[in-house]
């Protein structure tokens, strides 16, 4: 797979960086830039990615949503 690719994302990751991404172009970010950081807090909360197959998994932080949504609540 070529570095860069979204295929291994889930579903769930795509939707939340799409989100993620969304909010940073209507701080006045660059759409590049945004995708960016879409992606790049999607691997931060979980960690480096979803691989499917045994084990319980990894747990997710929520720290970045849990800043922003502090931030955001100030204004």
């Amino acid at each position: 797979m070529p570095r860069g690719s979204k295929k291994s994302y889930t579903s769930k990751q795509k939707r939340q960086a799409h989100h993620i991404e969304e909010s940073a172009k209507q701080r006045g970010m660059s759409s590049k830039r945004a995708a960016q950081i879409g992606y790049a807090t999607v691997n931060k909360q979980d960690k480096g990615g979803k691989k499917s197959g045994g084990g319980r998994g990894k747990m997710r932080s929520t720290a970045s949503s849990r800043k922003g949504g502090r931030k955001g609540g100030r204004s």
